[in-house]
């Protein structure tokens, strides 16, 4: 454990980063695993469209990278065909 106190700020604001981008990536793994298991394209369009809301997100947090937001996007999109 830290004894400085700037050291233990800063442990305590990794712990708040961390949750936050545990959460981020999280949110958009879970869409996407209910989307490959569903077969109705209605759904599957909503669904899509959350994906997308979730992915962007991360991507503007800076929990992803922007090229993988794009390539991981791209992937969602495959599944309606």
């Amino acid at each position: 454990m830290p004894i400085i106190k700037s050291a233990k700020k800063k442990l305590r604001q990794d712990i708040k980063k961390t949750k936050r981008n545990r959460f981020l990536k999280n949110r958009y793994k879970k869409i996407i695993d209910e989307i490959k298991k569903i077969k109705d394209k209605n759904k599957v369009k909503s669904l899509i469209k959350k994906t997308y809301q979730a992915i962007d997100k991360a991507a503007k947090k800076n929990v992803i990278h922007k090229n993988k937001a794009d390539r991981l996007k791209s992937q969602v999109a495959k599944f309606l065909k």
